[in-house]
């Protein structure tokens, strides 16, 4: 994708404050993408962005359009799960384009990388580009543009010491969780598993990556590495929970990557090969 190109807007989740969209929309015109608002994505229902099928009619419409070079979310909150089933794998497979999002979108990201093999970009949704830093903009800009650097966590912490290579996945994990038993549970063997989350104290943290461990969704992970804990109450226990689950698996794991709900929300191409060196807190994407 390069500047001029056309960006369409997807809302696969929550309905959104048209102001923050419309500024949203104003940063990506600013980054020198045309954008593409398809008609339908203002509508309501109670909290999601009009009804399921609406919602996942736009996301396939967007992958259809040759014109749109990629798709970026409007804000998460929640509702992705529920169009997973409406989705047209085999028409995104064969239109693959790059899609961005986080926190809620979760659920559609790891579900194309999982389905189809896609290629996307865990990232800002245009909601949360109104008010966005400088940097994650930038992030976004190299991330959409392929001109993607080695990421160098400025405030890493190492957990467990090594390096490794695997795909990177991952996200928002309350919403990883609320996917075990359905047929959209995430497989993540051979991956470098990313985690964040947003106000969930301590022991909801524990609580959830103990059942994602018992359900055996770490066995075959080659590395972790993880965000933002905005809102957390008791944020210094969540490394020691990590640690603690982690401990059996002799895998690298490596802490304070500034993506997810944070400040800062550097965007990371996922679904692609990455070597992380936990030891230089340093991720390198290798496609």
């Amino acid at each position: 994708m390069k500047p001029g190109d056309s960006i369409g807007i997807c809302a696969p989740s929550g309905s959104f404050d048209a102001k923050k969209f419309e500024k949203g929309v104003q940063a990506l015109k600013d980054m020198g993408f045309d954008v593409i608002i398809p008609s339908g994505i203002y509508e309501k229902k109670r909290y999601l962005a009009g009804d399921d099928r609406l919602r996942a009619d736009i996301v396939n419409t967007l992958f259809a359009n040759q014109a749109v070079k990629a798709i970026i979310c409007a804000r998460g909150g929640y509702g992705s799960m529920r169009i997973l089933d409406l989705l047209d794998f085999h028409l995104i497979q064969n239109n693959p384009k790059p899609i961005v999002g986080f926190s809620d979108n979760t659920a559609l990201l790891i579900a194309l990388i999982n389905r189809v093999d896609l290629k996307v970009i865990h990232g800002p949704n245009v909601v949360s580009l109104s008010d966005a830093q400088q940097a994650t903009i930038e992030s976004l800009l190299k991330a959409l543009t392929l001109s993607r650097e080695n990421t160098i966590l400025e405030d890493g912490h190492v957990i467990k010491a090594g390096r490794c290579t695997g795909v990177l996945s991952g996200g928002n994990i309350a919403t990883i969780v609320h996917l075990i038993g359905t047929r959209f549970q995430p497989d993540f063997k051979n991956a470098v598993l990313f985690l964040e989350d947003i106000g969930e104290p301590a022991y909801k943290i524990d609580r959830m990556l103990t059942q994602m461990k018992m359900a055996g969704m770490f066995d075959r992970l080659t590395g972790v590495v993880t965000g933002s804990f905005e809102n957390c109450d008791n944020e210094k226990f969540i490394y020691e929970i990590i640690e603690e689950v982690f401990n059996d698996f002799n895998i690298p794991v490596l802490s304070g990557l500034d993506a997810g709900h944070g400040a800062i929300n550097l965007s990371l191409p996922m679904g692609v090969e990455v070597e992380m060196d936990a030891t230089k807190s340093m991720i390198t994407w290798k496609q």
